[in-house]
């Protein structure tokens, strides 16, 4: 199906759809899947999980597409943030659009301001102004950080959704079945994570840690994160009273349970942030390895002249970026464009970037 270029690289031609295999079904395999099969490849998703997600990091994602908060690990996310954004707006109906707000304890001023000076908050609220959007926080926290053009999601639905919408688009999904490889398809996108660390070596595994818990003391409509200089929070509110809290970021790639240690530090930042969640109820404690690149951002590394694509190193930004590198991965196989995201193979190595 495939026609190639003068320097031999796959590219799409003109009314030739290529052969697409997509390995691994996590939340950037998941978008790989659907965007290339909305262009109109012929795409089969590959995930050796027989019940999809259970063995995916991004089923312990917190699910908030914050470009503006999560600007303080890298200036480069506001931009390719907002552009994530907005796809996850055009595609999914149930985000939930309500922004999202940062406090600090006032011992932890220092870490306040640190925040605003690498992330400069749209809009600073007084203690009336935070009382007003989460009337539960009224009288708790002096100001707040408030980034109105931010949302989040409840994780396994849209993940869910996401499954739902590839097979929709016309790709063939196949649950419990091993990739191997070489295989018979014009393109191979691979996005198994930790899995491919191997082909991989600047990869590294970094442990998050989450509870799940239920409250119907406190009513929150949208995430609220709690500065600290080392035990940072987020609460992300779910349906039904339910509260996604975490996360840790631990240099290590052990998969085994929560630590006592970390569920102490997660429950304790909770308290703090309102008491009302001590007497919350714990649904599920998870903890999973998000695999990361040096630089903390993920890339499409463009291989076998492109014939095998690695998209991997989502670490925090899995959500956010995955349907902007699924956009990268798109255009590269159509003309061949650039993206800041995207590592091009070498004879193309010398091209700029761009976002």
């Amino acid at each position: 199906m495939a026609t190639e270029t003068e320097n031999g690289l796959v590219r799409m031609g003109k009314g030739k759809p290529l052969a697409i295999t997509v390995v691994g079904a996590g939340i950037l395999g998941l978008w790989q899947a659907l965007t290339l099969a909305r262009a109109g490849h012929s795409v089969r998703l590959v995930e050796k999980s027989a019940s999809p997600f259970t063995e995916s990091a991004s089923r312990y994602a917190g699910a908030m597409l914050a470009p503006g908060c999560e600007s303080e690990h890298a200036p480069e996310i506001r931009t390719l943030g907002a552009q994530g954004l907005a796809l996850w707006r055009a595609t999914y109906p149930h985000l939930v659009n309500a922004g999202s707000l940062v406090v600090a304890a006032p011992r932890d001023a220092a870490e306040a301001a640190r925040f605003a000076r690498d992330t400069h908050p749209p809009e600073t609220l007084d203690a009336r102004g935070l009382a007003a959007l989460e009337p539960d926080l009224g009288g708790r926290f002096a100001r707040a950080f408030y980034f109105p053009d931010e949302a989040h999601m409840t994780t396994p639905d849209a993940l869910t959704f996401l499954l739902d919408a590839v097979r929709m688009a016309g790709a063939t999904v196949e649950l419990g079945a091993a990739w191997t490889s070489p295989s018979t398809s014009d393109v191979v996108v691979d996005c198994r994570g930790m899995a491919a660390a191997s082909a991989l070596p600047m990869l590294r595994g970094v442990r998050g840690e989450r509870l799940l818990i239920q409250s119907a003391e406190i009513r929150l409509t949208r995430p609220v994160r709690l500065l600290h200089p080392h035990h940072p929070l987020y609460v992300v509110p779910w349906d039904d009273g339910r509260y996604l809290v975490g996360a840790t970021v631990i240099e290590s790639e052990d998969t085994g349970a929560i630590t006592v240690r970390s569920a102490l530090e997660l429950l304790g930042a909770a308290y703090a942030l309102h008491p009302a969640f001590g007497e919350a109820e714990i649904l599920e404690t998870g903890a999973g390895i998000r695999p990361a690149f040096p630089d903390n951002l993920p890339h499409a590394e463009v291989r076998e002249g492109g014939r095998r694509i690695f998209v991997n190193g989502a670490y925090r930004h899995g959500f956010l970026l995955a349907p902007v590198l699924a956009e990268a991965v798109a255009c590269w196989l159509t003309n061949q464009t650039p993206h800041a995201l995207l590592v091009p193979p070498e004879p193309m190595a010398h091209q700029p970037h761009s976002v």
